[in-house]
């Protein structure tokens, strides 16, 4: 606050921790007005098969779950993959995830990231995006439309389209009052920078340190 009364504006906050995401949230408490917005790794980001990797993303998105404060949101952004032959239906792994924390599945999107009628040979052309609670929320309401027919730009191949990051970053902050959006798997920080971009401070974690250090200099409007 000035001398005169008026309260300063800061910029909002961006924190990008180089680190295994689910070690992280096991040593960090959820910050208070804490959202989780995010895209887990499919199986050619994971060192298991595909039995091994399919129980491996069930624990990581129950483990978000239960890492969110009580009035807490998790967003999930997937997109189903095909592997030699079998087409993994990411959005069941999320569901199973809810069901099995006994959560609350808020509302359950799907986002173009191709044209309809496109022929997809690998990731299908059109992703997931549910949102969750650990506990039912009386007042919850819908967020728009139940299809996006374009998921927006991505930073990368498998990044998280930013109009897709719009939506969820929104509706984290109108109707979960989110303060900071963390993403435990930020890539190169699309989530992150809409987050800041809509006055929201922002956390991110990854693996990798050339996407860390590129999730720190992304910047978008909002």
């Amino acid at each position: 606050m000035t001398d005169d009364g008026r309260m300063i504006q800061t910029a909002p906050l961006r924190r990008v921790e180089n680190a295994e995401a689910l070690a992280w949230l096991s040593e960090n408490h959820a910050p208070e007005g804490a959202c989780v917005v995010t895209s887990m790794p499919d199986v050619s980001e994971v060192p298991l098969d595909l039995a091994g990797w399919r129980e491996w993303f069930v624990g990581a998105a129950r483990t978000i779950v239960r890492w969110l404060p009580p009035s807490g949101v998790a967003i999930f952004f997937q997109s189903d993959i095909r592997v030699r032959g079998t087409h993994v239906d990411k959005g069941y792994l999320v569901m199973r995830a809810a069901e099995e924390e006994a959560a609350s599945v808020l509302w359950h999107k799907i986002v173009c990231r191709k044209p309809p009628g496109t022929i997809a040979l690998g990731r299908a052309s059109y992703s997931h995006m549910i949102a969750i609670a650990p506990r039912a929320r009386e007042d919850a309401r819908l967020s728009g439309p139940d299809v996006l027919p374009d998921a927006g730009e991505t930073s990368w191949s498998r990044g998280m389209g930013l109009e897709a990051c719009r939506v969820a970053c929104r509706y984290a902050r109108d109707e979960a009052g989110a303060r900071v959006v963390v993403d435990p798997f930020c890539g190169r920080g699309s989530v992150l920078a809409v987050a800041n971009a809509l006055g929201l401070d922002a956390i991110g974690v990854d693996l990798a340190v050339k996407r860390c250090r590129a999730a720190r200099s992304l910047v978008v409007h909002s």
